[in-house]
């Protein structure tokens, strides 16, 4: 299956928008419509990028929205930018969510007494290309952290493009640590300090920053799938939009006339605006070994 991503609304503004349609043009949600196994046999993922690496805008499938479309994060009215930590620019992996996945605020994680964040899983995806944002990517899972982000749990797995020449070499957690040294240290560095440039402090980790081995990950992602399939199938009153097309016997099911309806009342695609280059400045917040 392929997807292709519509561009709505300008870049860098805040009516922009990534919509998705599948490969007969149909209009879909990323969070509920792409299947979260590319691969089943293989146990390859689908991931959803929503942000490339070495960018820094702070994109996200938006669950408010019907069909989640991608967007620009927007916190005190302005567009949010990840401030850049030397010596890294942006993030510093091809980063977005596994489609089919929910981190349940009601569900307290019993290895970190924390409850879910209310989002789709955090992929970090580690292999050499810089996907567009909006690509739909098949991933080989590796590992995972567990960042305790403002008292919530929030998982990060670590995987890697399938079609990457490394793949192959890569099975498990400590694969990563002997063929990209360095790596899983930058991704706990970076998750720890990101935030400090703009006055919070350095966030917590579960098991003190240790990246879990690959069957810890995939316990992480069957459970987030049977807490999305929980999302799906409610009834009542949520701020997160169900609407889908594929989940047939879900109770916000649609047809491709109404979801293709969401998508034209978006804004028309406009021209980017330009950036300042304040969103390029570098912040001193690693302290040196």
């Amino acid at each position: 299956m392929s997807y292709v991503a519509v561009e709505r609304g300008s870049p860098n503004t805040k009516n922009y928008r990534v919509f998705f349609q599948n490969e007969s043009g149909f209009s879909i949600s990323p969070f509920h419509d792409i299947p979260l196994l590319a691969d089943a046999e293989n146990q390859i993922f689908n991931m959803v990028v929503e942000i490339p690496r070495w960018s820094n805008a702070k994109m996200e499938i938006n669950k408010e929205e019907g069909l989640n479309p991608i967007k620009q994060d927007v916190k005190n009215d302005k567009l949010r930018f990840v401030k850049n930590i030397f010596p890294h620019h942006g993030y510093i992996w091809n980063y977005g969510a596994l489609p089919q996945t929910y981190e349940d605020p009601s569900h307290v994680t019993p290895d970190t007494g924390c409850k879910g964040d209310s989002d789709p899983l955090d992929v970090c995806e580690i292999g050499f290309k810089i996907h567009p944002r909006g690509s739909v990517v098949p991933v080989k899972v590796l590992g995972v952290m567990c960042l305790i982000d403002e008292g919530e749990t929030d998982w990060k797995i670590i995987a890697i493009d399938a079609s990457d020449p490394l793949a192959p070499l890569l099975n498990d957690v400590q694969d990563v640590e002997s063929q990209c040294p360095g790596l899983l240290r930058a991704t706990y560095e970076w998750f720890k300090y990101y935030k400090v440039p703009d006055g919070k402090p350095e966030n917590k980790f579960a098991f003190d920053g240790e990246a879990k081995n690959r069957d810890y990950a995939l316990k992480v992602i069957q459970e987030t799938n049977e807490q999305w399939q929980k999302l799906i199938n409610s009834t009542g009153d949520s701020a997160i939009s169900r609407l889908n097309t594929t989940v047939t016997n879900s109770p916000n099911n649609t047809d491709v006339g109404e979801a293709e309806a969401v998508l034209n009342k978006s804004p028309e695609p406009g021209p980017a605006e330009e950036i300042s280059q304040i969103e390029n400045k570098w912040y001193y917040v690693i302290p040196k070994l």
